[in-house]
């Protein structure tokens, strides 16, 4: 399925997606590229291993400190260097700083759910492979269904409002989905993967746009560099933190029972939506007015 709509998406981005240019381009940060490339990479690759102990202690330890020292060493290249690979100055704007920490806090929590709900409903419950995706698809349907909504709540409601209210209800739909069990009927699975992919989608949305509410418009391709490098790391960094909990709440002499399988996904459901509302501490320094000058890219809220 991935490769035909990879290339239906080459095809429209190629026809229809114009082609801006920088009239001076800055030069790759070679140095920092390796630092944070490596750094990043080895971090990620000790939290996805470190549940399945195959490597001791001391050799996880000793690659999560050499991960630090990397990303360490690239923050203080960052501040020498002439063009740096990530602009850190940007996190000195109060509503780039609130979007982009509060995406990475809050996907922690909510991104190990691709992981968790195929996992109970498989290994927990007895559904299928197919069976289990038809249940996940509502969260899709509801995403693209509920965009046109998006505005008019960020409009009426504002950034802070919508960003605060929106995290504590998604943290108590993963919650709730800590109730699914043997007996649950199939519609309400159905409604709470709705209900939670209409949220979801407000969320990204939300964060998203807030990135670049008060980011001039000279530094909007720094400003997205950060952002989807801070994404794609909450996303690995989520899954692995769903894998952590479950394998915490599950010991190995028990995975093969599907009681205990369930019991321990509820209890990891349960930790990561209490992560989830606590996040929503990131969204606290925003202020009333702030994303609504996204579009016209007013003066900057410093702060």
């Amino acid at each position: 399925m991935n490769l035909p709509v990879g290339i239906i998406g080459l095809v429209l981005v190629y026809l229809y997606l114009p082609d801006y240019r920088e009239e001076n381009p800055q030069p790759l940060d070679i140095v920092g590229f390796i630092l944070f490339g490596s750094g990043i990479a080895l971090l990620s690759y000790v939290l996805e291993i470190f549940g399945d102990h195959t490597l001791g202690l001391d050799e996880v330890l000793g690659l999560l400190a050499l991960s630090m020292a990397l990303i360490a060493a690239y923050g203080l290249h960052a501040t020498r260097a002439t063009y740096p690979l990530l602009q850190l100055g940007l996190f000195r704007i109060r509503t780039f700083s609130a979007a982009v920490s509060g995406s990475f806090f809050t996907r922690l929590g909510i991104g190990g759910v691709p992981f968790l709900l195929p996992l109970l409903y498989q290994v927990g419950l007895g559904y299928t492979p197919i069976q289990s995706g038809l249940l996940i698809m509502p969260q899709a349907i509801a995403a693209m269904s509920t965009k046109f909504l998006m505005p008019r709540i960020l409009d009426r409601l504002g950034y802070r409002a919508v960003l605060i209210s929106n995290t504590v209800v998604l943290g108590c739909l993963l919650m709730l989905f800590a109730t699914i069990g043997l007996g649950t009927p199939t519609w309400l699975i159905v409604l709470q993967a709705f209900c939670y992919g209409g949220f979801t989608s407000l969320q990204y949305t939300s964060m998203n746009t807030l990135v670049y509410a008060d980011v001039d418009a000279t530094k909007t391709s720094n400003a997205s560099s950060i952002a989807s490098t801070i994404q794609q790391m909450s996303i690995s960094f989520g899954v692995a933190a769903a894998g952590l909990t479950t394998a915490f709440f599950i010991p190995d002499r028990l995975r093969s029972n599907p009681a205990e399988v369930i019991h321990g996904i509820h209890e990891a459901l349960l930790a990561l939506g209490g992560f989830t509302i606590l996040s929503t501490i990131v969204f606290h320094r925003l202020q009333h007015g702030d994303g609504r000058n996204v579009s016209e890219q007013k003066d900057l809220h410093i702060g």
